[in-house]
């Protein structure tokens, strides 16, 4: 199956590389910039950047008056920094105090593993344990392209979580949301995504994996506004 699944995603990943190719070469040296932490001015980007909608995956109080959406790719090493020194204090101190809603969308562009562990995430979503699978995979990132996120290894994570091994399988088997994870990522260039991870806070856009205190004095200063 997984040879078939290969055939059917190389015409896929040829048209799919047209859209990112011009993101991955800014992987390998995203360090924060004299400039990180400051928003990214682009009004047009701003207005590209789709709206929360039913669709989103979503943590905290839909009502929360700070919103965040991050765009990830789950085999890139800074979002696994990110997801452990940043994400976990965000969690604790806005987004369970339901000050926060926090937004995860896919921004795919380190090769195959990633767009399976999408595919992944989002079927593990139909059992309602997105954000436990988001978590797991983050947890278990070991190398790009390695096999680490490999179909067999990403069925077992979701045997680990409890999740029904067969609607589970049947979906990562059907890549199924291969068009959605692309369409997604197409709309986060649109909007000035240029790598991962790259967040949105109330509109504006902080690239790369910042330290937690720009994150927290950026959501602070939304909150008292």
């Amino acid at each position: 199956m997984e040879e078939q699944n290969n055939k059917f995603l190389i015409p896929v990943a040829v048209a799919f590389a047209g859209i990112v190719i011009a993101i991955a070469v800014i992987y390998s040296a995203q360090n924060p910039s004299p400039n990180a932490g400051k928003s990214n001015e682009k009004t047009a980007a701003l207005a590209a950047l789709p709206a929360a909608s039913s669709d989103d995956f979503v943590l905290g109080d839909q009502n929360a008056p700070v919103t965040i959406i991050e765009y990830g790719d789950f085999q890139c090493p800074f979002c696994g920094s990110f997801f452990k020194d940043t994400e976990s204090i965000l969690r604790e101190k806005y987004i369970k105090t339901g000050k926060v809603k926090y937004i995860y969308r896919d921004f795919v562009f380190l090769g195959e593993e990633s767009l399976w562990a999408s595919n992944a995430a989002r079927c593990a979503g139909e059992q309602g344990k997105f954000w436990q699978y988001h978590d797991y995979l983050y947890g278990n990132q070991s190398g790009e392209n390695q096999g680490a996120f490999s179909k067999s290894n990403l069925k077992g994570f979701a045997a680990a979580l409890g999740l029904d091994k067969e609607k589970f399988n049947s979906c990562l088997d059907s890549d199924k949301y291969t068009t959605a994870i692309q369409k997604e990522t197409k709309e986060g260039g649109e909007a000035g995504v240029s790598g991962t991870p790259a967040s949105f806070i109330n509109g504006p856009l902080y690239d790369g994996a910042l330290p937690s205190a720009t994150f927290t004095q950026t959501i602070d200063n939304e909150l008292n506004k």
